[in-house]
């Protein structure tokens, strides 16, 4: 398994997140910034677990992401 933790509130709406893994992430029609799908709020974090086989491409979200707002680790 692997935690995504995404800094949301700083977030630019590049969409590089999305570029990356359009799997695990969508662009909010609300207030333009990148939503990480399934993920629960915690304070001013949200964050899901996903598969292994996801870390690749989320791992290729945190390195394009100008702001460096995400977080990917293995649990």
């Amino acid at each position: 398994m692997i935690q995504i933790i995404h800094l949301r509130h700083k977030c630019i709406g590049c969409n590089a997140c999305i570029e990356s893994a359009p799997n695990q992430w969508v662009m909010s029609k609300k207030d333009g910034k990148s939503y990480l799908r399934k993920s629960r709020e915690k304070g001013k974090y949200f964050i899901v677990e996903a598969e292994d086989w996801e870390y690749e491409d989320n791992a290729e979200a945190q390195k394009n992401c100008p702001v460096k707002i995400i977080t990917v680790k293995r649990l």
